[in-house]
């Protein structure tokens, strides 16, 4: 299986953008996700175009510092956790991924102490 085909039939949503926040990449799940926004044809526009505020300024925020955001949400009786970080070209800050992921309402926690 190559890197495509993975990264296409991943079950969680993928979306890609580069540091001005244009959308490089959605995985299938992603494209499902945002189907009634654009689906596949969000790819090449603003990221920022698809947020309303507050998140438009949080979003504004992490595309200028390649900082990290992680939160749940819950949506038609799904909880996801969403989590946002930056990604690198040659050590080079090149924009942000998105993960979507759904999870459970109740899951387990574990704390794992070294040694």
């Amino acid at each position: 299986m190559s890197a495509k085909e993975w990264f296409q039939a991943f079950p969680g949503a993928v979306t890609v953008c580069d540091r001005s926040g244009v959308i490089l990449e959605m995985n299938g799940r992603a494209r499902e996700t945002f189907a009634k926004s654009g689906g596949g044809e969000l790819i090449g526009k603003r990221l920022l175009d698809c947020h309303p505020e507050p998140a438009r300024t949080k979003l504004q925020h992490l595309l200028a510092t390649g900082g990290t955001n992680a939160y749940t949400i819950e949506k038609a009786g799904k909880k996801k956790l969403i989590y946002q970080a930056p990604w690198f070209e040659n050590g080079a800050y090149a924009g942000l991924v998105e993960l979507s992921l759904e999870i459970p309402f109740e899951m387990p926690h574990f704390v794992r102490n070294p040694g």
